[in-house]
């Protein structure tokens, strides 16, 4: 999916740092850093994002 037509938002696990992460959820779940957007992004599987919450919030 194109990174424009995506919905981003500031992941809740951010914090108020100011170094953020966005994420974009879906079919796919969209990653990018917030001070550096024109990196780019990666892109999950729903099931590895949940995963991967799953796993940070166990630690």
């Amino acid at each position: 999916m194109s990174n424009e037509r995506r919905a981003w938002h500031k992941a809740s696990y951010s914090g108020g740092s100011g170094s953020c992460v966005e994420v974009a959820e879906g079919q796919t779940t969209g990653i990018r850093d917030t001070q550096n957007r024109n990196l780019g992004y990666l892109d999950l599987p729903a099931s590895e994002w949940t995963a991967l919450l799953s796993a940070l919030r166990t630690n």
